[in-house]
């Protein structure tokens, strides 16, 4: 079942969440109909390069001032997560920004998870797209499960700026619904 609305608020998985909706570089963001619409904490642009003698554009992004050549950016929410251990949200793109050719992917966000949220972005589109910072992202729907559970996995804690892939060598396993605390 999603969890939305009242319910939401009462339960607080993101730190000082917005009790409405509300919009800012056309786009909305805090607590809306089905979810919540977190923010990007970076300004970022994919822009287009011509190449002489007519090759295709080249895309490259610049987030916050630094020039990266390629469709796919980490950036990262504003919001600060602290999941409560019956809830999981699931991020999906919000359709204004998928219409100009953005893809969020749609990351897991364990129960009992806390700390911030990096973004995985892809961009489609053929036309210079500026994302400023602040701007509504990606829309988190919480979905309550059976069994409370608590992660306790390798991005538990994470700063609230983008963080690589870490990769473990040695992961333990822990069966299906069994807590870690």
């Amino acid at each position: 079942m999603i969890i939305n609305g009242s319910q939401l608020l009462a339960l607080e998985p993101i730190k000082n969440m917005e009790e409405c909706k509300r919009v800012a570089h056309g786009t909305s963001y805090g607590l809306t109909e089905a979810g919540y619409d977190i923010r990007l904490k970076q300004d970022i642009r994919f822009r287009f390069v011509e190449y002489d003698r007519g090759y295709p554009p080249t895309p490259y992004l610049v987030v916050d001032s630094e020039r990266i050549y390629g469709r796919f950016c980490l950036a990262s929410a504003i919001e600060e997560f602290q999941m409560p251990e019956n809830l999981v949200g699931i991020v999906h793109d919000k359709s204004t920004l998928a219409r100009k050719g953005l893809s969020v992917f749609n990351t897991v966000i364990e129960p009992g998870f806390c700390g911030g949220l990096t973004l995985e972005l892809v961009f489609h589109g053929s036309e210079d797209l500026h994302l400023p910072a602040d701007i509504g992202i990606a829309q988190v729907l919480f979905h309550e499960i059976c069994s409370p559970v608590r992660y306790n996995g390798k991005y538990q804690g994470q700063s609230t700026d983008p963080v690589a892939a870490i990769f473990s060598e040695n992961l333990q396993q822990v069966p299906s619904g069994i807590s870690t605390h």
